[in-house]
């Protein structure tokens, strides 16, 4: 585990797991590639850990042409049975159909004139301010008076 006076929500066991930590979980997203990698990656993390996910995300990313939606939703079958091949990815032809269909939706939308992040974030709670990202990890508390009480890690 990394001991590095930080408070976080769960123990690190290595820089990859600290950087996702410190500086992606929980903060908003508003670029439409980044959100489409997430919905992609949660995908192909069923029944598989997010660490597994984590730890082949490079992989995912240069698989994926870095999720940019135009470039992805050309996937063809040729490119398919390519990533089928890849072993620095989840290779399932469902869950690499589902992330080509997810581009090509996304693309879509984008020629529509519209964008994945103003679907995602529709969706927000009309009674909750929009996030906002604290100025450092310090002032993030894995707990406050409305979470739930989660054992702490040792």
């Amino acid at each position: 585990m990394i001991d590095d006076g930080h408070v976080r929500c769960w123990p690190v066991r290595d820089d990859i797991e600290r950087a996702y930590h410190d500086q992606e979980w929980g903060r908003p997203v508003r670029d439409d590639a980044r959100l489409l990698e997430k919905i992609c990656l949660e995908g192909f993390q069923s029944g598989l850990s997010w660490d597994t996910i984590l730890r082949k995300r490079p992989g995912f990313r240069a698989a994926f042409g870095g999720f940019d939606p135009k470039v992805l939703a050309r996937y063809g079958d040729a490119d398919i049975e390519h990533l089928l091949a890849d072993t620095r990815i989840v290779r399932n032809r469902r869950k690499i159909e589902a992330a080509i269909a997810n581009a090509r939706a996304t693309a879509d939308m984008h020629a529509a004139g519209e964008a994945l992040a103003d679907l995602v974030w529709a969706h927000r709670p009309s009674n909750r301010p929009a996030p906002t990202i604290p100025a450092a990890t310090p002032y993030m508390q894995p707990n406050t008076p409305i979470s739930p009480l989660i054992p702490r890690y040792t």
